[in-house]
C-alpha cells in the first residue's frame, strides 16, 4: 500500500514537472506565432506532463523493486 501511495505522489510530481518542462520547451522552440501559448499548454497538459508522469512512476516502481 505504500508503494502505491508514493507511485501516486511520485507520478503528480512528475506531471506537474513535465508540464512545466513542456511549456517551456515550446515557448523556446516553437517558430508559431499566432497561438503559442495554447500549443505550450496543450503540450504540456496532454503529451509532456502525462509521458513524464508514467516514466517517473516507472522509474520509482523499478528501483523500489531492485533494492
Amino acid at each position: 500500500m505504500k508503494t502505491i501511495g508514493i507511485s501516486l505522489l511520485v507520478g503528480v510530481a512528475g506531471y506537474a514537472v513535465g508540464v512545466l518542462l513542456g511549456m517551456v520547451a515550446v515557448n523556446l522552440l516553437s517558430a508559431n506565432q499566432h497561438d503559442k501559448a495554447v500549443e505550450a499548454a496543450m503540450t504540456g497538459f496532454c503529451f509532456v506532463g502525462p509521458g513524464l508522469a508514467i516514466l517517473a512512476i516507472v522509474v520509482f516502481v523499478f528501483a523500489r523493486t531492485i533494492r
